[in-house]
């Protein structure tokens, strides 16, 4: 067991900064996705209060 203890330690740092990366990223995601989320629900509320028709999902993007 002696022996494997200098490789779990020199493993250890490289493992914590990756897992806090990764937790950091994924948050980073999420937040992203949900305020996509509540500015389309803010958008399409807009449009329907100023008698827009709604923005079709499929619609290519403009040039």
């Amino acid at each position: 067991m002696d022996e494997w203890m200098p490789v779990v330690w020199a493993l250890l740092p490289t493992t914590v900064v990756a897992a806090v990366f990764w937790f950091v990223l994924r948050g980073i995601l999420r937040m992203d996705r949900t305020e996509r989320r509540v500015y389309a629900r803010i958008e399409a509320e807009e449009r329907r209060k100023r008698g827009l028709p709604p923005v079709a999902d499929d619609a290519p993007a403009p040039r």
